[in-house]
């Protein structure tokens, strides 16, 4: 009988900041690269990163951008870091199946949600903050169109802080995904489902919640129970930086008619249909992205302060 060989670790790097936070039992809250690359033109895209990792620290936390390089996980991306992927074109998105492969490849890679959350977990940061999650998509039941990022949060022990889902998703069955997953969903001080930077998805939230450390103990709770996946925790953006529901779903209806006809699909179609709403609302739905990054971040920053400090207390007990 042979005995089965040990798998090499991937190695990551971190920053001093985060090494520091995480030896000391501070907050640390994961955010992905993939915002500095596949967002803004530069210098705006470092400079909305940066936006970001400063509302994580006004919430209490220590930020951990987190991205590929070298064959290395780089986990708490530094300055020159963010410049370097923010001026560099043609930097890969890569999703948690491309993981593997872009690291033994050496190249650099910016990572998604479900990317974010392989390394948030192997880093051992308890959670991660985004603006909106992937979900099941619009004619999935022809398509097989679902999002990575929900199977990832069924095989990841992190807390996931975002603004819901987008609203080019089938975000009721993105809801019936996560319960037959049996991932828990708590919208952070509203009654709904926020759907990105539209204050409702038009569906209720499964529970909703108010206090910080409440939430921090159910995430706790969830884990001690034997669940080794994800937490979802949903905040709306701000109402000053919301736009409208009804006129997102007017220009999402066109959009998809005009894909079909055009014979867009798969990855594509994300791309196309957010510039589509951007273009119908002349920009201001590409503002109010920026806005519910900064606003997600914070409230992930406070609650995984929340989180530290339950911890912290248990210990000492």
């Amino acid at each position: 009988m042979t005995t089965p060989l040990p798998h090499q670790d991937v190695p990551l790097v971190f920053s001093a900041e985060v090494a520091d936070a995480l030896h000391e039992g501070r907050p640390v809250v994961a955010l992905e690269s993939n915002v500095i690359t596949h967002g803004l033109p530069y210098p705006d895209n470092a400079a909305t990163a940066r936006k970001v990792e400063e509302a994580v620290r006004a919430g209490g936390s220590v930020p951990a951008t987190i991205a590929v390089e070298s064959g290395r996980i780089v986990v708490g991306m530094t300055d020159a870091d963010i410049d370097r992927f923010a001026s560099t074109p043609g930097i890969p998105k890569v999703s948690s199946r491309d993981l593997p492969v872009v690291l033994a490849q050496g190249r650099a890679g910016a990572l998604t949600v479900a990317s974010c959350l392989v390394a948030a977990e192997r880093a051992g940061i308890a959670f991660f903050s985004s603006a909106g999650i992937g979900g099941v998509h619009r004619g999935a039941a022809a398509t097989m169109d679902v999002s990575s990022d929900l199977i990832q949060f069924t095989r990841s022990k992190v807390a996931v802080v975002c603004a819901g889902g987008k609203k080019i998703l089938d975000l009721g069955l993105t809801l019936e995904y996560l319960e037959t997953q049996c991932v828990p969903v708590v919208s952070y001080r509203s009654d709904d489902f926020p759907a990105f930077y539209c204050l409702s998805s038009g569906f209720r939230s499964p529970v909703r919640l108010d206090d910080d450390e409440v939430i921090a103990r159910s995430i706790e709770n969830h884990w001690a129970l034997g669940n080794h996946s994800s937490f979802l925790v949903t905040t709306p953006v701000r109402p000053e930086d919301a736009v409208d529901g009804a006129e997102v779903d007017a220009a999402i209806t066109e959009a998809v008619a005009a894909a079909e006809r055009d014979g867009i699909r798969g990855q594509a179609i994300t791309k196309y249909l957010m510039r589509a709403v951007d273009a119908a609302t002349e920009g201001r739905s590409s503002k109010a992205n920026m806005a519910v990054l900064v606003s997600t971040a914070e409230v992930g920053g406070r609650l995984a302060a929340a989180h530290a400090r339950l911890r912290a207390a248990s210990r000492s007990l």
